[in-house]
């Protein structure tokens, strides 16, 4: 199974939902799904990871340095932005990737787990 684990700063909870900005995204393990190079749902929990990364460095200026990759491990965590506009866009990308999370959870709930806090 795919766990993912997602840490926010200044959590708090609304109804059953966490609000808080997502600082980190930690993905571990492998699903099981199928063999390698065929497994859906390990290709679809890297695309959405390393999407954001990407977003993340492109987009608001990350260092490549706060991406941690190795093998069943990739952790993304969210620089301390000076710049308000690069802050709010890390939020929205964090944001994004953990929908994508959720819908594959919700798809492939025997595979996949989202754990947020």
């Amino acid at each position: 199974m795919i766990r993912v684990d997602i840490t926010r700063s200044g959590t708090s909870e609304i109804g059953s939902r966490k609000s808080g900005a997502i600082n980190n995204i930690t993905v571990r393990g492998h699903s099981g799904y199928a063999g390698h190079g065929h497994d859906i749902i390990c290709a679809a929990a890297s695309v959405t990871i390393y999407t954001a990364a990407g977003a993340l460095c492109e987009l608001c200026g990350a260092p490549e340095r706060d991406v941690k990759i190795r093998e069943g491990f990739f952790e993304l965590a969210v620089p301390d932005f000076k710049d308000t506009g690069a802050a709010r866009t890390a939020e929205i990308i964090m944001d994004t990737a953990y929908i994508g999370f959720k819908q594959i959870e919700a798809t492939y709930p025997e595979y996949l787990k989202v754990i947020d806090g």
